[in-house]
């Protein structure tokens, strides 16, 4: 079955469910009628359908049909279990997201940095500081270490608008998963400054590691995000398999 048509019927399916073009609690039209509109198979149609399960954003009820159960967020949830960016998420939610950099530069990993980012001593990468606000709170700020040959032509303009976006339709980087470390660790001057905190209120960050990989088997970038901890929020949706 062509992934392409799946991951279209998907994305089609989850944006009218997110705008609300099927209503919370409203039975999405049948699967024959899917079928019809969509020109696809009824495999196809299952399998798209099946992933907005695993999101959370559908239930299949036997005899039934398909019930919309999705529910935007009052802030802005991240997913576990997709590689999803700050602006996907924000505008998900319903929410306006605004990037800004801080930083960007270019140098060659060092020792120490070879121990928590995973790339060779010596290799060569972009370094970007950025600071994502949300409807203008700076929530997030973001650690970035690109692989300088692998995302060729990276710009501070880029990063402000999307990296993820450049790698994809301008590189055509086919980006495949990303291992994610979740940890609760003490506020830096830099978190402090940036993100608008009083050390008197808070005195730890949430922060989220992350490797991500390509098509090719190649890690091509590694984040550090840090969380303010009040906003901070990722979401699951938990299949029980008996």
């Amino acid at each position: 079955m062509p992934k392409s048509i799946y991951e279209t019927i998907y994305r089609d399916l989850k944006q009218k469910i997110e705008n609300n073009t099927f209503a919370y609690q409203e039975l999405l039209p049948s699967e024959n009628a899917l079928i019809q509109i969509y020109h696809c198979s009824r495999n196809t149609l299952r399998r798209a359908v099946g992933r907005l399960v695993t999101d959370g954003y559908v239930q299949t009820m036997q005899g039934k049909g398909v019930r919309n159960i999705y529910q935007p967020a009052q802030q802005t949830s991240f997913t576990i279990g997709e590689i999803e960016t700050f602006r996907e998420s924000a505008m998900r939610n319903g929410h306006k997201p605004l990037t800004k950099v801080l930083l960007f530069t270019e140098f060659a990993v060092n020792e120490k940095q070879a121990l928590y980012t995973g790339f060779p001593a010596g290799t060569d990468i972009y370094y970007i500081q950025r600071l994502h606000y949300l409807d203008n709170m700076p929530l997030i700020l973001n650690h970035n270490y690109f692989l300088r040959e692998a995302v060729h032509g990276l710009t501070p303009e880029i990063a402000e608008n999307s990296i993820y976006q450049y790698l994809e339709n301008t590189l055509h980087m086919t980006i495949v998963n990303s291992k994610r470390i979740m940890t609760v660790e003490k506020m830096t001057e830099i978190d402090e400054k940036y993100l608008n905190l009083n050390a008197g209120d808070y005195n730890c960050m949430a922060v989220v590691s992350s490797q991500t990989y390509n098509s090719d088997g190649i890690m091509f970038e590694y984040t550090q995000s840090r969380h303010r901890p009040d906003y901070f929020r990722f979401y699951d949706n938990a299949v029980r398999k008996i």
